[in-house]
């Protein structure tokens, strides 16, 4: 995994902000990031989202994390909350690893803005390699749309709901799950 992170941290994605090698804290947020999906390693679920958002993941370093959940201070991120909240209720938090097909972000400090094609087609290829040999969900029509993979409503803008009755259709074997080889 240290190799992936390193190659992630050297990326430039288009006009997204890398906070893996660029910032206050950079280091941290690839400590975390190594932490995080090494013990994720085995997961057999990958549930991939948009972009990192800049409460979550540009803060924390961890995919659909903010750092109030990780320390307790720091801003929260709604969608973090919502994603991590269900996963526990759900019993799958410890068998999702959580990732974007943007693992940059897209944005300034205080905003999100939807990723460029150029900068998905940059990103992608990671979201693919940690999806080799694991159950493939797409958070939101753009990750389904670039991962052909089964789609659960982003939580974001109302969603909370139709996320969590997505995951349980999947958990419930509802619906078929793609793996990726």
């Amino acid at each position: 995994m240290e190799e992936l992170i390193s190659r992630v941290a050297d990326a430039t994605i288009g006009d997204t902000f890398n906070f893996y090698r660029h910032g206050h804290g950079a280091g941290n947020r690839r400590r975390r990031l190594a932490g995080y999906l090494e013990s994720r390693s085995e997961s057999p679920l990958l549930l991939v989202g948009e972009a990192a958002g800049y409460r979550g993941a540009r803060v924390s370093g961890v995919p659909f994390t903010s750092e109030r959940q990780l320390t307790g201070k720091g801003p929260a991120e709604a969608s973090a909350t919502i994603v991590h909240r269900v996963l526990a209720e759900l019993g799958l938090e410890e068998h999702a690893l959580l990732w974007n097909v943007v693992p940059t972000h897209p944005g300034t400090a205080t905003s999100n803005r939807r990723p460029r094609a150029a900068e998905i087609a940059a990103g992608l290829p990671f979201a693919l390699e940690l999806a080799r040999g694991r159950r493939v969900v797409a958070v939101g029509r753009l990750a389904q749309s670039v991962l052909d993979a089964p789609y659960v409503r982003h939580p974001s803008h109302g969603g909370a709901a139709e996320f969590r009755a997505g995951l349980l259709r999947f958990r419930s074997g509802g619906r078929r799950v793609r793996r990726f080889l």
